[in-house]
């Protein structure tokens, strides 16, 4: 009687399969836990880098339009250079 005792009070050795198991629901219990906050790290992320590529393209944008601009100011700038400077006997 005393060794049945003491045999069944003592755990089975886990087989591979049932540390390979428990492992696992250790894994999701971890993930289960963390979810809310690896959801707010994602949503962070995301918007700075959403951020970044808006900014990106308004500033390429906005540059592009400026080059236009001093692209018209030059053509300007030839056709007055080409007329000559304006007086009281060409303007």
């Amino acid at each position: 009687m005393a060794e049945n005792g003491a045999e069944g009070s003592a755990k089975p050795a886990l087989t591979a399969a049932g540390k390979q198991l428990l492992h696992r629901r250790q894994e999701l219990d971890y993930w289960k836990k963390n979810a809310a906050r690896l959801r707010g790290r994602n949503l962070l992320t995301g918007l700075a880098i959403g951020a970044f590529v808006v900014g990106m393209f308004s500033y390429t944008i906005l540059s592009v339009k400026q080059e236009r601009i001093v692209e018209e100011l030059d053509d300007e700038v030839k056709i007055h250079m080409i007329r000559g400077p304006r007086t009281g006997a060409n303007s």
